[in-house]
């Protein structure tokens, strides 16, 4: 597989640039933010995975390391092929896409076009563990998940047969309960399910 290509940039077009490396010109798919880093006549360095199908040879191109990893594993969720995965990193930085699935943020994953809430939710349930601990955007400590405890208390809630409508609702009283820091989430779960009993 080829993990990076560097060399003088032949072209640019709306969604690919081609890098000469070594006399031989490589058509890498890149997203706009990538390609506005290209200069042609420029040499330049692109970390790239190779998405090989049965009638093609792919190559997609990225700023840095970090991107393509992403990439990579976006792709790992079910319903998730490299053009939408692209399409995430076109439309938000890795960071934000991370504290999203982190924080089970839908709102944000639906932003990118292709991505509805139904693919967000999956997205969310299958990639959380994997995106890594993040820290909370307000300089707590190093790998608390911000907004996830809320993502948490509701699936624990859903998987006790309530709706979804009540979920929410349970969670948004749960929030307005915390005054500092937050408690672990088995404690804001049986929360939630002693404010959703009183209200049967």
């Amino acid at each position: 597989m080829i993990a990076s290509v560097r060399g003088v940039v032949a072209a640019i077009a709306p969604d690919s640039a081609v890098i000469e490396v070594g006399g031989v010109g490589l058509r890498v798919q890149c997203a706009p933010g990538t390609l506005a880093g290209l200069k042609t006549g420029a040499e330049a360095r692109l970390a790239t995975s190779m998405v090989v199908r049965e009638d093609s040879l792919t190559l997609y191109g990225f700023a840095d390391d970090d991107e393509k990893h992403l990439f990579e594993l976006l792709q790992t969720a079910s319903g998730v092929g490299p053009r939408l995965a692209q399409a995430v990193l076109a439309v938000h930085q890795p960071e934000t896409v991370r504290r999203a699935i982190a924080g089970g943020d839908l709102a944000t994953l639906t932003r990118v076009p292709g991505i509805g809430k139904k693919g967000a939710e999956r997205m969310v349930l299958e990639l959380r563990d994997r995106i890594g601990p993040m820290p909370i955007a307000d300089g707590g400590p190093a790998g608390v998940l911000h907004g996830a405890w809320q993502e948490q208390v509701r699936q624990g809630v859903l998987a006790l047969g309530w709706t979804a409508a009540q979920a929410d609702q349970a969670v948004a009283a749960v929030a307005e309960g915390i005054d500092g820091e937050v408690p672990p989430v088995p404690v804001l779960l049986r929360q939630a399910i002693r404010l959703l009993g009183k209200s049967r």
